[in-house]
């Protein structure tokens, strides 16, 4: 006959528990796996939307995004080199698993010191050649991806496929804090200059009228942008369309004035990368898109829209 088991006889669950509230394992994936994955998506929408109200502000301009003046492309050059030419896909040049994202963020300060180097003449930086060198170096640093490419083996290019457009798997808690120090801080700082880019946004004469220093905003404001986006992509790879399209819809609704523009965007910007992730995650399980993909798939067709009933209004 059946009979109730007493306290000794209670069925126990599968596995240790940890603080008799969850199987040990269950508490692994959540501290090792998902609390990762949730905190470098905090981070990396955080970073591209600051640096996306921040490229927009400097070059005066609502298209300029994060990877204009080749930040992107140059990590992506980085961690490429590291895959291809190291020891495997997360060992090479004897640094271990910090190869990619060192490679990665070499490659992205690289590529802003010698845009800003070519940008700046006669004691000024001009906008205009400083976009235009972004673009030579950008198509200097596809070239370099393209023949990496070609030198890759099948299981480097899977890597070097899945890495360039965007993840937020594989990542550890000291690596994710240490990132997310190098993409928040900038952007944080950058806001108590809202005022001096609101004078900006006038143009640069007014704006020294109004006693603002601007080269050295200019050169300040690139610099953070640069690092946010920079420890972004070493991170969580390229993933596109945040930095620019967060700061157009935040400005469609608060305005252009950077004390509204900053928190609102900073805001925005993580929920657009965790949905896209959890997207990513689930459209097609178990199998998992890139969060590069989803972006822009959702963000190009989302931001034709946008121009298509605001027309200049958008922009």
């Amino acid at each position: 006959p059946l009979t109730r088991p007493t306290s000794s006889e209670s069925p126990k669950p599968d596995g240790p528990t940890v603080r008799g509230e969850a199987p040990a394992h269950v508490w692994a994936i959540v501290v090792q796996v998902r609390l990762p994955r949730m905190l470098l998506g905090l981070a990396t929408g955080t970073a591209l939307a600051g640096a996306g109200v921040l490229m927009q502000a400097v070059f005066r301009n609502p298209l300029a995004e994060p990877g204009l003046v080749g930040v992107s492309s140059g990590a992506a050059l980085g961690a490429a080199t590291a895959i291809v030419l190291g020891h495997g896909p997360f060992g090479g040049f004897g640094l271990g698993p910090m190869s990619i994202p060192i490679a990665a963020a070499v490659g992205a300060g690289a590529t802003t010191a010698v845009v800003l180097q070519i940008g700046r003449r006669a004691g000024a930086t001009s906008t205009a050649t400083l976009l235009l060198a972004g673009l030579a170096i950008t198509s200097l640093a596809n070239a370099g991806l393209g023949l990496l490419l070609n030198l890759a083996s099948d299981a480097q290019l899977r890597s070097l496929t899945f890495w360039m457009l965007g993840s937020l798997d594989g990542q550890s808690l000291s690596r994710v804090g240490v990132g997310a120090i190098l993409m928040i801080a900038p952007i944080l700082l950058a806001v108590r200059w809202s005022s001096a880019l609101d004078a900006l946004l006038l143009g640069e004469a007014e704006a020294l009228h109004l006693g603002v220093p601007v080269e050295r905003l200019k050169r300040r404001a690139l610099a953070a942008a640069a690092l946010a986006t920079g420890a972004s992509v070493a991170l969580a790879g390229v993933i596109g369309f945040v930095g620019l399209l967060v700061p157009h819809l935040v400005r469609l609704r608060g305005g252009p004035s950077h004390a509204l523009l900053f928190p609102r965007a900073l805001l925005l910007g993580p929920c657009l990368v965790l949905a896209a992730d959890l997207g990513a995650r689930t459209a097609l399980a178990p199998r998992e898109l890139p969060i590069g993909v989803l972006t822009g798939l959702l963000g190009a067709p989302f931001f034709l829209v946008l121009l298509r009933r605001h027309g200049g209004e958008a922009l």
